[in-house]
């Protein structure tokens, strides 16, 4: 299969990647002007807000990173995690803990807290052991924190029923792992400040998933590593958008313009344009999960000295993430006994008591089956006296 040039590393320039400037200048000033929107938005926020809009944003890398390869994570599993290593309070949400989901919130950090330390093969032998805390991969077993051996044969990315896959790409073999992925440490140290920060991300998610060093999870650690670059870019350890949750939204056009790059002869100009516009999507979308963590906050400010119990606020909590008008049918007695594990009377209750508190009101119509929702007026009348 090798023997006529087909992939990228087997081109005679490989690895030195080529791009048209002239067409990415466009993508990467609008890049650029939505990257700076947004850090001078999150610099007038509280020490708090910020706080609460990085744990956000960490859980949605985290759940999403997994999700684009087809893994469901639970999401009190990673709420939980994140609180514990930020020191957030959990505010009524389950404790709940996985080994697994610790190591990808663990590696995210590193790469994002630690940015300024440097890129070796043993840092990341521990973020593949972090991915892979039991030496499996879903049933297989799989080498862990050391470069793939290609005892089964190449490494290839295939998809189809078995006796009829198709190989999307066929990654370099494993003797030459250690060569390349020395040559790719030595550009990450080289390349920071020598060419833009958000083409220095593109390239290197680019060239680590053509070179494919693991058995497994080569695509999160390509995604932690981009995001690795712009916190370099930024000279900012915390992130406040998540890229990983718009390739998650455009997740096939992501598959299909690495596979068209990596069978070229190292232009790489798709690729960057491609993911220029994935970034610039990726921060306008974070301004929803922001507008909604500002809510949060401005919610719990007001109700600082307002007494509720863990059910009121995981309950309350809910909703506010929910957002205005995303609480499918509004707050019922039902539902709110089967959230809290109370009976319905206790449920009516403490709901009657949200109600004379001034936190919820009742929805027009219902009778029985009454409904009940946030007073969002109230909330986003304190947009205004919070920007002030």
């Amino acid at each position: 299969m090798t023997h006529n040039r087909q992939y990228i590393w087997q081109g005679p320039s490989w690895p030195e990647f080529r791009w048209d400037s002239t067409v990415l200048l466009k993508f990467l000033g609008d890049c650029r002007f939505q990257q700076g929107s947004l850090l001078t938005q999150m610099r007038e926020l509280g020490f708090e807000v910020r706080q609460q809009a990085r744990a956000e944003v960490l859980i949605e890398e985290a759940l999403k990173t997994s999700e684009i390869e087809g893994e469901c994570l639970d999401p009190n599993a990673v709420r939980s995690s994140v609180a514990r290593r930020l020191g957030l309070p959990l505010a009524g949400m389950p404790e709940v803990r996985s080994q697994h989901v610790d190591g990808i919130v663990e590696i995210l950090l590193d790469a994002t807290m630690n940015y300024e330390q440097e890129l070796i093969s043993d840092r990341l032998f521990g973020w593949h052991a972090a991915l892979f805390p039991t030496g499996y991969s879903g049933m297989h077993k799989i080498l862990v924190a050391g470069w793939r051996d290609d005892r089964n044969g190449p490494m290839r990315v295939v998809s189809g029923p078995i006796g009829r896959e198709k190989v999307h790409y066929e990654a370099p073999p494993a003797d030459r792992l250690e060569s390349e992925m020395n040559k790719f440490c030595r550009w990450w140290e080289k390349s920071r400040n020598k060419m833009d920060g958000i083409l220095r991300s593109g390239l290197a998610h680019q060239w680590f998933v053509a070179i494919h060093p693991f058995e497994d999870g080569n695509g999160r650690i390509a995604r932690t590593l981009s995001d690795m670059a712009l916190s370099q870019d930024e000279n900012l350890s915390t992130r406040f958008y998540s890229l990983s949750s718009q390739i998650m939204v455009e997740r096939d056009e992501y598959y299909k313009v690495l596979e068209r790059i990596t069978k070229k002869d190292g232009d790489i100009t798709e690729w960057l344009q491609w993911f220029l516009e994935c970034m610039s999507r990726a921060i306008l979308r974070s301004n929803k999960l922001l507008s909604n963590v500002m809510q949060k906050a401005r919610f719990w400010k007001r109700h600082i000295h307002t007494d509720l119990n863990d059910r009121q606020r995981k309950a309350i909590n809910r909703m506010l993430e929910a957002g205005q008008g995303g609480f499918e049918g509004g707050m019922r007695n039902r539902k709110y006994a089967g959230m809290t594990h109370i009976s319905r009377a206790t449920s009516q209750r403490e709901l009657a008591d949200l109600v004379s508190k001034g936190i919820l009101r009742q929805n027009p119509g219902g009778g029985r089956s009454a409904s009940y929702d946030l007073i969002w007026e109230d909330i986003n009348a304190g947009n205004a006296e919070h920007n002030s």
